[in-house]
């Protein structure tokens, strides 16, 4: 059953990565538009409930390491609206995927975790495939929008690091949806955003763009969340690393996303290739 899980993970990825950027070219506002998406895709992750277990945890010290990673997915999806605003979907879906190296390192350092030459390589990898994309030879190379995508990816890979050890104790889609719902409302109250701001993103906006990348979005996550509990890692996740050559080709399809598209797609089977050699 995993593999049915990847495969509908793949289609909704990539709707959530490419309507993310319709929506965002008629956006007022990248802290309403967020918070506007992360509560429409709650919801539609709360659609899922019935069909798994429902539970919860006894232990409160998992409420206090959940109300953490809230926290940090908030600010990494905030930084994130901003990210996807400034370079194209393809690119996004590529410069994600240094979470894998940060989760490495992470189990490196804090886990104690043997030194491993393939996951080294495959992180190596990852990294080159970046750099293929984002290189200039004619003007600046890194820019404030690398800078920020690397800090979100530090920012999300602590939150996954810290929540991966407990996800497991709630209802799937429940914990789905909190990852997006209480991000939401973190966002809308520290950044003071007024409610008749995040209704005119709606009411101004692109809705058939919001809605498929809401659907997408809180979709996406259930169905990530239920391979990974079905299936053993090293197949999911190469499996899952697909969205990134999807993301190339339907950017070149539906968002005329033209640049740079032979050096994306030899990032985007390198990707796959580490990906593979990281998990294998």
């Amino acid at each position: 059953m995993w593999g049915y899980y990847v495969f509908f993970y793949l289609i909704f990825a990539v709707l959530f990565t490419q309507n993310y950027k319709i929506v965002l070219k008629t956006s007022k506002g990248k802290g309403e538009i967020t918070v506007l998406l992360e509560f429409l895709s709650g919801l539609f992750s709360l659609l899922f409930i019935p069909f798994y277990i429902t539970k919860f945890p006894t232990d409160y010290r998992i409420y206090l390491l959940l109300l953490i990673s809230l926290v940090f997915y908030a600010i990494s999806d905030r930084l994130n609206t901003t990210i996807r605003k400034g370079i194209e979907a393809s690119t996004y879906s590529m410069i994600k995927q240094l979470s894998t190296v940060f989760m490495i390192l992470a189990g490196l350092i804090c886990l104690n975790e043997p030194f491993v030459l393939k996951k080294v390589m495959g992180s190596i990898l990852i990294i080159f495939s970046n750099v293929l994309v984002f290189y200039n030879p004619k003007g600046k190379t890194f820019n404030k929008y690398i800078l920020l995508a690397i800090i979100s990816n530090i920012i999300s890979t602590s939150a996954l690091f810290i929540g991966v050890s407990f996800s497991n104790n709630f209802n799937i889609a429940f914990y789905a949806a909190l990852t997006v719902i209480i991000p939401a409302l973190l966002i809308f109250v520290f950044e003071r955003i007024k409610f008749s701001n995040v209704k005119k993103e709606w009411s101004s906006g692109n809705k058939k763009a919001i809605l498929l990348t809401s659907l997408g979005w809180g979709i996406m996550l259930v169905m990530q969340l239920r391979a990974y509990q079905l299936g053993s890692v090293s197949k999911v996740a190469p499996l899952s690393a697909l969205t990134v050559i999807l993301n190339v080709i339907f950017g070149y399809i539906f968002l005329k996303e033209r640049n740079k598209l032979i050096n994306k797609i030899i990032a985007a089977i390198l990707i796959i290739i580490s990906v593979f050699l990281i998990k294998g």
